[in-house]
């Protein structure tokens, strides 16, 4: 066999070292261990870990690093390596994501996430917003619930008199245009906010209403079709983390991470929200479904968010605003 030469030698070795080299990846959630986040990010993870045969491991700490909504700053600066945020939960910081939390998108976390995920590789990727961290997937939850604790709401004036909690983005904007008394705070809170009467309900997907313990609590269940709202998520990861794994593995995650992970991601919700709408009925929520009039009395109102939104992503740089949220309610009706 012929010997390498001593600088092709030392590359082959330090190839070969980095290939092989380790690393372990801290994951941070802010939401309860059992909540389907904490167990789709460790999940996910795990997948991670197995398709690069243990060279990346995962370590879900014990406890958040940061509250919900620092945790953009605290994966940018080290403090973990790898989680989500909600985008909405620091107010006019992120634009862009806000296409995705939309009144009527669809009825599945499944099909908004792989959409939203195509459309924010397409459109949205380019122009930086996340700068400093690395993202991995942009995905949502299921269709948002109207839920309160008095009485049914089966019309717009009878959202008045009632106290809501909700996470911030689109569906605060929804709020304002309804004219609904809105409190913007994490959705860990809403348990407190709910059992002392701060509020009087809450706006969440199904799966929100087990996760958080909330089911003795509610009284009420409005359903919208498409949804009331979303919410916009980011998987990411700490960008210097990202530089130090090895290219053939970075390789394995990104094939794991874009449409992938958002699938993954709008699976378990899709699938919580289903169990919550069961545990829903045992604990005895009356649950309607919102009427023809209702639905046209909340798109008159709320119209104007779209324009609204449409001017300020054209502002920051995003072409044809109005055109990328119609390619994105086009791309959901396509995904299986």
């Amino acid at each position: 066999m012929p010997k390498l030469k001593p600088l092709a030698a030392a590359a082959l070795l330090a190839f070969a070292g980095a290939a092989s080299a380790q690393v372990t990846l801290t994951l941070t959630s802010w939401v309860p261990p059992a909540h389907l986040l904490t167990r789709a990010l460790s999940d996910w993870c795990g997948e991670v870990s197995k398709a690069t045969s243990e060279r990346i491991k995962c370590n879900l700490l014990p406890k958040s690093v940061a509250p919900a909504p620092a945790t953009f700053d605290a994966i940018r600066d080290g403090l973990a390596d790898l989680s989500f945020t909600v985008h909405g939960y620091t107010p006019g910081r992120f634009t862009f994501g806000k296409m995705a939390e939309m009144p009527f998108l669809g009825d599945s976390a499944v099909a908004t996430s792989v959409a939203y995920q195509r459309i924010y590789e397409k459109h949205l990727a380019k122009l930086d917003e996340h700068k400093g961290v690395k993202v991995l997937t942009v995905f949502t939850h299921g269709p948002g619930v109207i839920f309160n604790t008095k009485k049914p709401v089966t019309t717009l004036a009878d959202l008045q008199g009632l106290k809501f909690r909700v996470g911030g983005g689109v569906v605060n904007d929804v709020g304002k245009a309804l004219g609904v008394n809105m409190t913007l705070k994490p959705a860990p809170e809403s348990y407190e906010l709910l059992s002392s009467g701060v509020v009087d309900g809450t706006w969440f997907p199904d799966e929100s209403i087990v996760s958080f313990k909330l089911d003795k609590l509610i009284k009420h269940r409005t359903a919208v079709p498409g949804g009331l709202y979303n919410t916009s998520f980011v998987l990411m990861m700490n960008e210097a983390t990202w530089n130090k794994i090895a290219k053939a593995d970075q390789d394995i995650i990104t094939r794991l991470a874009g449409e992938n992970a958002a699938r993954f991601f709008g699976k378990y919700w899709d699938e919580t929200d289903a169990l919550s709408r069961e545990a829903q009925k045992a604990a005895g929520v009356q649950s309607i479904t919102a009427d023809a009039k209702f639905v046209a009395d909340f798109k008159a109102k709320t119209a104007p968010i779209e324009e609204a939104w449409a001017k300020e992503a054209e502002a920051k740089g995003l072409k044809n605003a109005a055109a990328v949220l119609q390619e994105l309610r086009a791309e959901i009706a396509k995904v299986k």
